[in-house]
C-alpha cells in the first residue's frame, strides 16, 4: 500500500506543493476522458510538471512505489485511455504548453505535450503554414493527439498522425529520457522508436516534446454536398471521386439520420428541399482546397459533374459560411451522439471500398440484436463512425463483438483513430491473433518492466 503522504511530499518538492493535487482539490475532469462505457476514477493524486526533468523526476517516484501513472492532456480522448487507477497518479501535462518552435525553412514545428491543436493552427497561420491533423476538438492536445495516433476528416489527403511526427522527447518509466528522430524527412538507422510510441496510447513512454511536419496553407476552399438514395450508392461513390486525382481535403458520409441530428443540434439549414431530404438515405461530403482559385473552380466542376453521373440525388456547392458550419456540425458529431443517448461509439476501418459490405453488416447486425446504430464516416480512407443505442450491456457487447468481427473479416481493424483504450479492449484481446499480443506484451515488458505506465490500457 503506498503512503500517498509520503509521495506527495517527494512530489511537492519536484513541482512545487502547488502543483500537487489530492483529495478534494482533484477536479471532477481529472477523473475520466469522453468515453461513453468506462467509469470516472479519482486518483491518489494528480501532478503537474513543468519540465521534461521534472516528468523524469516523477516516474522515479512513481517506479520507486510501484504506483500506477496515467498521462494526461485535455482529456478529449474517446476509449477511456485517460481514466486513472485508483490509488495511481495522474500526470497533467497542462503546464506544458509551449510551442518551442515554427521552423519556416524546414517546414516543421516543435511543441510541448499540452500545446492544443487551435493554439498550434493560430501560430502556423501567422507564417503561411499548417499543421493538418484534425481529429475534430481543437481543444486536443498534441500529446494526446501523439499518444492515440489521432486521425480525422483530413486524413484521406495528409494522412494521421503517424505521418506528421518526425521526431519524440521521451521519458521512460524508470525515469530516462530518450529522443527519437528529429526535422529528418526520412531516416534508415536502427528501430523506429517514434513510430512504436505514437498509438502506444501512454503505456510506453511520456511524451515530452513532440517535432511535427508542417505544409504551406492553401488560401481557397469548396465545399460539395450531395445527397443519395442509399448509403450502398454514396460508398460506392467514394472510389470513384478518389480516382479523378482532384486529392479532396475532406471526404466524408453521413446518413439521413446523423445529417438530420447534426444540423437541427446547430440549428444550421442547408436550404435542401423537403423533397430531396425524404428521397436521401446518405449525403457525400467533399471539400477541395488549392493555391489557385481558377484550378478550385475547374476541380469543383469536375466533381459535381462525376456525382450527378455516380447517381447523387442533387448536388451543391455550399456557400463558405454554410460549409464551414457543416464540417463544424460534423466534427461535434460525437456530442451530438451522447446528447442524444448513445451508449457507445464505433470507429472501425476498414479498405475504402470495403466500406459498401461493412455498413450491409453493420445494418444486419443492429437489426439482429435489436438495436439502432447510425452514423458517419471518413470515407476517403475507410474509417467508420457508429453509435450504437443499446443500453442492455450483454446485447451490446455481442453487438459491438460482432461488428468488429466484421470489420476485421474485411481486412479491417477494431479502431482507426480512436485507440483501444479500456473501451474496446476485450474486444482487442479476444480478436487479435495470439502470437501478435505476446509480442505486444514482450514490447510493454521492455519499456515498462514494472508495468506502471497506464496499466489496464490496450492490455492487461
Amino acid at each position: 500500500m503506498v503512503e500517498i503522504g509520503g509521495v506527495t511530499a517527494q512530489l511537492a518538492e519536484i513541482v512545487g506543493a502547488d502543483q500537487v493535487l489530492v483529495g478534494e482539490a482533484i477536479a471532477d475532469d481529472y477523473t475520466h476522458d469522453e468515453a461513453l462505457s468506462v467509469a470516472a476514477q479519482v486518483p491518489a493524486a494528480v501532478v503537474r510538471p513543468g519540465t521534461a526533468a521534472e516528468v523524469s523526476a516523477v516516474l522515479r517516484v512513481a517506479a520507486a512505489q510501484g504506483m500506477p501513472v496515467t498521462p494526461r492532456g485535455t482529456g478529449t480522448g474517446l476509449s477511456g485511455a485517460s481514466i486513472p487507477r485508483p490509488g495511481g497518479l495522474v500526470v497533467s501535462f497542462e503546464r506544458m504548453n509551449r510551442i518551442l518552435e515554427i521552423d519556416t525553412e524546414n517546414h516543421v514545428a516543435v511543441v510541448q505535450p499540452g500545446v492544443t491543436l487551435a493554439q498550434l493552427d493560430e501560430a502556423t497561420a501567422e507564417v503561411g503554414l499548417m499543421y493538418p491533423v484534425y481529429p475534430g476538438e481543437s481543444g486536443a492536445s498534441l500529446g494526446g493527439n501523439v499518444a492515440t495516433n489521432a486521425g480525422g476528416m483530413r486524413a484521406v489527403r495528409y494522412g494521421v498522425t503517424r505521418t506528421q511526427v518526425l521526431g519524440l522527447e521521451a521519458v521512460l518509466p524508470s525515469g530516462e529520457v530518450i529522443r527519437t528522430g528529429g526535422k529528418l524527412t526520412k531516416a534508415s538507422t536502427g528501430y523506429d522508436l517514434t513510430q512504436l510510441i505514437i498509438g502506444s496510447e501512454g503505456t510506453l513512454a511520456l511524451v515530452t516534446e513532440a517535432t511535427l511536419r508542417l505544409y504551406p496553407r492553401a488560401p481557397h476552399q469548396a465545399t460539395v454536398l450531395a445527397p443519395f438514395g442509399s448509403v450502398d450508392e454514396v460508398a460506392r461513390a467514394v472510389p470513384k471521386v478518389v480516382a479523378t486525382g482532384v486529392g479532396p481535403l475532406v471526404l466524408e458520409y453521413i446518413d439521413a439520420f446523423t445529417m438530420a441530428a447534426i444540423t437541427h443540434a446547430q440549428e444550421l439549414d442547408l436550404g435542401i428541399p423537403a423533397e430531396i431530404k425524404d428521397s436521401t438515405q446518405a449525403y457525400l461530403l467533399v471539400m477541395l482546397e488549392s493555391r489557385a482559385a481558377d484550378r478550385l473552380d475547374g476541380d469543383v466542376a469536375e466533381v459535381a459533374t462525376q456525382l450527378s453521373e455516380l447517381g447523387a440525388v442533387d448536388v451543391y456547392v455550399l456557400p463558405g459560411p454554410a460549409a464551414r458550419r457543416l464540417v463544424e456540425a460534423r466534427e461535434k458529431r460525437f456530442w451530438t451522439a451522447k446528447a442524444m443517448g448513445a451508449n457507445d461509439i464505433v470507429d472501425v476501418v476498414v479498405p475504402r471500398a470495403a466500406i459498401p459490405e461493412f455498413l450491409a453488416m453493420a445494418k444486419e447486425v443492429a437489426e439482429r440484436h435489436q438495436s439502432f446504430v447510425a452514423g458517419c464516416g471518413h470515407a476517403g480512407d475507410g474509417n467508420v463512425h457508429l453509435s450504437v443505442f443499446q443500453a442492455d450491456p450483454e446485447v451490446r457487447y455481442r453487438l459491438l463483438r460482432e461488428l468488429y468481427e466484421a470489420g476485421i473479416k474485411l481486412g479491417g481493424l477494431i479502431s482507426g483513430e480512436h485507440g483501444v483504450g479500456q473501451t474496446k479492449k476485450r474486444y482487442f484481446l479476444e480478436l487479435t491473433d495470439p502470437t501478435t499480443l505476446a509480442l505486444m506484451r514482450r514490447i510493454k515488458q521492455a519499456f515498462d518492466p514494472t508495468g506502471i505506465l497506464n496499466p489496464g490500457v490496450l492490455l492487461d
